[in-house]
């Protein structure tokens, strides 16, 4: 697409997107904005819908845009943005080999689409002269408009007639133009600002070649580098790495086998809850995963970076690096049942959740770790798998609402596990129908509650946490009977439709 055209279309989508948002919540519009955006592309034949990256991001891009209407959740619409800022990256590269490019493109394309705009625009013509140009024969009357404002400040100040005259013209004209103003909305100029800005990062792209070229020249697989030194001084280093790495190895394993152990007949098979808070037990865990990981993952990198993949008698290199990884795995699972322990007292909560989310990405990571040292794989390729997968967690994951699940399991296990109301009382407007809940249920709950979790710390009443969901049903009420139909999203419709039934 050339310069013209591009910043027409971005200055139409800008419109579109104004029309679209202008004194409207995120909702329906949205969903409109980008399935026109799809409709363009497939129209003006700007993106082919061919290769695993291409297809996963169209197909992620609609279905967390859908997700934004079915969940209306502050995290469907994050990732639903971050899709969106991928696939422009893509659409800058469409045959990167890594997302990871995609990523530092768009990034790239955040201020050099809104220089390539302004330079688009100062170039084009009217009436046959850029109107760069014509702009510029402006600054040739910014002297004299200042030298005349200057003696009409010093007229004003010695001849009060005079002064009494422009006063009678700048009343006029405050007047007038304060019946304009007053009935010109200035927040209309800053949704078209912003749509604008968006619009051009969409459509007037910038690549950058250095980038590309990086990718291109990008490897999955490890290559052998021939080492011009002595071979049998190189071999020596290569024999003594080789040492160190097995007797690293060796007794990291028989660390992490002891900490196993113990998990395992402390956490698995043994533990007993005796009325503690159990968030120390799990943040402990999953900061000592997050560390172990690390060091594993820089551990392999470092001994399987080179030459040592080839070196021919690294087969107990190799293997006590898969014992390593598979114990990296254990730690993990050990993780996530510490997890289900404090789900299972605590009930759900969003950290929690992310938990879950986060030692099924961090397994997927050892996996293909174990793939790297395995098949030879580069660092290229560890980082673009993991980044995809990332991507298609984050996705599907956006596709739940959690603020009703949380809403629904924590009042369901009232009788077994701890009810924070405190918390409760946080959640998204659409979770309201499963938040309210009559004084006497409530009154029931603390009391149930009390004799299970008798903690010194205060909480909420049933009577604060009845009046606080008592007012936000309220005000969900009218603020959704004034939306419009642009701001529509069925979570919300849905609470509303059983609220006022109910």
């Amino acid at each position: 697409m050339n310069k013209e055209k591009s910043t027409l279309v971005a200055i139409v989508s800008a419109l579109m997107i104004t029309v679209l948002f202008y004194k409207q919540t995120l909702g329906l519009n949205l969903l409109i904005a980008e399935a026109v955006l799809f409709l363009w592309l497939i129209i003006s034949k700007q993106f082919l819908f061919k290769g695993l990256y291409p297809i996963t991001l169209s197909l992620g891009l609609l279905a967390s845009s859908l997700f934004t209407v079915f969940t209306h959740s502050t995290f469907s619409y994050t990732i639903n943005f971050f899709v969106l800022f991928v696939f422009v990256g893509l659409m800058i590269y469409p045959n990167t080999k890594s997302l990871i490019s995609a990523i530092k493109l768009s990034f790239v394309n955040i201020i050099d689409s809104q220089i390539q705009f302004l330079k688009n625009i100062l170039g084009a013509k009217f009436k046959g002269r850029k109107i760069g140009s014509i702009l510029y024969q402006f600054k040739t009357f910014i002297i004299p408009i200042f030298i005349i404002v200057l003696f009409i400040v010093i007229y004003r100040n010695s001849n009060p007639f005079f002064d009494n005259m422009v006063n009678s013209i700048t009343s006029f004209f405050q007047d007038n133009l304060g019946i304009i103003f007053e009935t010109f909305d200035i927040s209309i100029i800053s949704t078209f600002l912003i749509a604008l800005v968006v619009s051009v990062f969409i459509f007037v792209r910038s690549s950058n070649q250095q980038i590309i070229e990086s990718d291109a020249n990008a490897d999955e697989n490890l290559n052998r580098k021939k080492n011009v030194t002595h071979k049998k001084i190189h071999n020596m280093a290569l024999l003594n790495e080789y040492k160190t790495g097995v007797f690293l190895f060796a007794f990291l394993n028989l660390i992490i086998l002891t900490l196993n152990i113990i998990d395992i007949k402390w956490v698995w098979f043994g533990f007993e809850w005796e009325g503690q808070y159990l968030k120390q037990f799990v943040h402990e865990g999953t900061y000592l995963l997050i560390l172990s990981i690390i060091i594993s993952i820089v551990l392999v990198l470092y001994y399987f970076r080179g030459n040592l993949n080839f070196y021919k008698n690294n087969k107990l290199l190799k293997f006590l690096s898969f014992i390593w990884i598979f114990q990296n795995g254990i730690l993990t699972i050990s993780v996530a049942i510490r997890n289900f322990w404090y789900i299972h007292y605590f009930a759900l909560a969003y950290k929690r959740i992310g938990v879950i989310i986060f030692l099924i990405l961090t397994l997927y990571g050892l996996y293909t770790v174990y793939r790297k040292v395995e098949k030879r794989k580069s660092v290229f390729y560890l980082l673009k798998t993991n980044v995809y997968a990332l991507l298609l967690t984050l996705i599907i994951s956006s596709s739940v609402n959690w603020d009703t699940l949380i809403a629904k399991y924590n009042f369901k296990e009232s009788d077994k596990s701890f009810l924070h109301l405190n918390y409760l009382v946080t959640l998204s407007d659409a979770s309201l129908p499963y938040l309210d809940k009559p004084i006497l249920e409530l009154k029931r709950i603390d009391t149930t509650q009390k004799e299970k979790f008798p903690f010194e710390e205060e909480y909420m009443t049933p009577e604060e946490y009845h009046h606080i969901i008592e007012d936000r049903k309220r005000t969900f009420i009218t603020r959704w009977e004034k939306k419009g139909i642009l701001s529509w999203n069925l979570p919300e419709y849905l609470a509303y439709k059983k609220l006022t039934t109910d």
